[in-house]
């Protein structure tokens, strides 16, 4: 398979706002990211636009079941957008630092959590599918795929990633590499070309932003010390 049938074919049946959706929900996600890496919290009105645009391409596209996990985003960016307000003292950057214990004991019980939600979600995604009807609709996991399971598990990622960043924790970087990495086959595998570029840019961005988080940290230790 070469490029055009990874990156142009899939498109030739979208129409031009579609391609500009995404185009958009792209530009708006980078732009977030490069908020988050900023430690400003511009993170979040960035972020939610780039979802809700998500929301929509989804609900059009007929993907139900992800477009109420994208939904389940919003709703963690708007979480975290009234955390950063109330921990900063300018309301626009926050101080950072590393988890503590019990924060990464709630860290996994919320991947768990999220796991058994999530696999629910495309438990009923086939009555969700059929406009919420259950004429001919047989509930179950059976009609999921590689890249189906690996949503599942890159959305408690992303979950548990969105916690930490709400929370001002480096970790939150470690789950967003991991996380964005194993997006990048899967959104090309699902026909998103130019979300796959996306994902690329992330892991990128993502470890930019681990290493200029850590920076910090460790800049802030010297002048205390």
């Amino acid at each position: 398979m070469n490029l055009y049938d990874l990156f142009v074919k899939p498109y030739e049946s979208y129409t031009s706002l579609q391609i500009l959706l995404e185009a958009c929900g792209t530009f708006f996600g980078i732009i977030s990211v490069y908020f988050s890496i900023k430690k400003n919290i511009w993170v979040y009105p960035t972020g939610i636009i780039s979802t809700l645009i998500y929301v929509y391409i989804l609900f059009n596209f007929g993907l139900l079941g992800d477009c109420m996990i994208n939904i389940y985003y919003t709703a963690m960016s708007i979480y975290g957008w009234v955390l950063w307000y109330r921990n900063s003292k300018d309301h626009i950057h926050v101080e950072v630092s590393w988890a503590t214990k019990k924060e990464w004991t709630y860290g996994i019980l919320l991947f768990i959590l999220s796991l058994i939600i999530v696999t629910g979600i495309y438990y009923y995604k086939p009555y969700i599918d059929n406009q919420f009807s259950m004429t001919g609709t047989d509930l179950g996991l059976y009609h999921l795929d590689w890249g189906n399971w690996l949503d599942v598990v890159t959305t408690s990622i992303f979950l548990v990633g969105m916690w930490f960043m709400a929370k001002q924790r480096i970790e939150n970087w470690v789950f967003w590499i991991i996380g964005d990495f194993i997006c990048i086959p899967m959104m090309i595998y699902k026909g998103l070309g130019i979300t796959s570029v996306q994902y690329l840019v992330f892991t990128v961005m993502a470890i930019l932003g681990y290493a200029t988080w850590k920076k910090s940290i460790k800049e802030k230790s010297i002048k205390k010390s």
